[in-house]
């Protein structure tokens, strides 16, 4: 299995800290939260961005994600091109982006927001890929794979494809079996963290909520997708740090492959 982390978990934090964690705990991927207050941003010079992709790469680390705050159906400034730009300059699978639909749509067709997000898609450059993530709008696994949908049928040969957050498909209803199923032909990559339904889905320490991990490990038995954890510290103060949510992770990760 091969297992990454979020620096959403250690917000603000160096490169080499980042690259630390990432050896002592068998990592062997990384999302890079990209924000000016970050070492990743789109303010990088093309040196900087050149010394980071080697320093990660020296690590033996891959660059799973950009992730941005890009929000692909909304009307907004949040520049797409200069984040897929930076993804192909470090070397990294492609960009996080989030679905952002204020529009509700109809039954008998795409909302407002989601044509936006197909002009937005045939007009992006293609030298990475745009990683939707189940998220905001389009948590449910349902909702992300008719925009999917829409996407192979008027966008042919989009370089479109999802990040699993599977504890946001779970808090919508959907088992990790049937969002599995939903998602399948576009999975990128797999977020996991463990999380409360009993507080509204909160996220908590590793093995203190009810996510079902058991399940999950089930549906991906045999599956190469690497699994990141999404550790939600930058906007979640009450969680332990990274430091401890990394070994945490992988316990709990043992523990449900061993029960299942």
């Amino acid at each position: 299995m091969r297992f990454a982390f979020s620096t959403l978990g250690c917000p603000g934090a160096p490169l080499d800290h980042v690259l630390e964690l990432a050896k002592g705990n068998d990592n062997s991927g990384l999302e890079l939260r990209t924000a000016p207050d970050e070492f990743t941003n789109t303010g990088l010079s093309t040196s900087q961005r050149r010394e980071l992709r080697t320093r990660i790469e020296d690590a033996g680390l891959e660059i799973l994600a950009v992730s941005s705050y890009v929000k692909l159906c909304a009307v907004e400034d949040q520049p797409l091109e200069a984040h897929l730009e930076l993804a192909a300059d470090l070397g990294a699978r492609g960009v996080r982006v989030f679905p952002g639909d204020v529009d509700s749509g109809t039954t008998d067709g795409p909302s407002a927001g989601e044509i936006r997000a197909l002009d937005r898609v045939t007009s992006a450059p293609r030298d990475s890929q745009i990683l939707l993530e189940t998220h905001d709008s389009h948590s449910a696994g349902r909702k992300m794979a008719a925009l999917c949908t829409l996407l192979d049928t008027d966008v042919p040969g989009h370089n479109v494809k999802v990040i699993w957050d599977s504890a946001h498909t779970w808090s919508h209803g959907e088992t990790p079996a049937e969002a599995f199923e939903l998602l399948k032909p576009w999975i990128e990559f797999v977020q996991i963290k463990d999380s409360d339904s009993s507080q509204d889905y909160r996220p908590v320490a590793m093995g203190a909520g009810d996510y079902p991990i058991r399940d999950l490990l089930q549906v991906l038995d045999g599956m190469d997708y690497p699994m990141s954890l999404e550790w939600e510290l930058k906007w979640h103060p009450h969680l332990p740090p990274l430091e401890e949510a990394l070994p945490a992770t992988q316990a709990w990760l043992d523990q449900g492959d061993e029960v299942r």
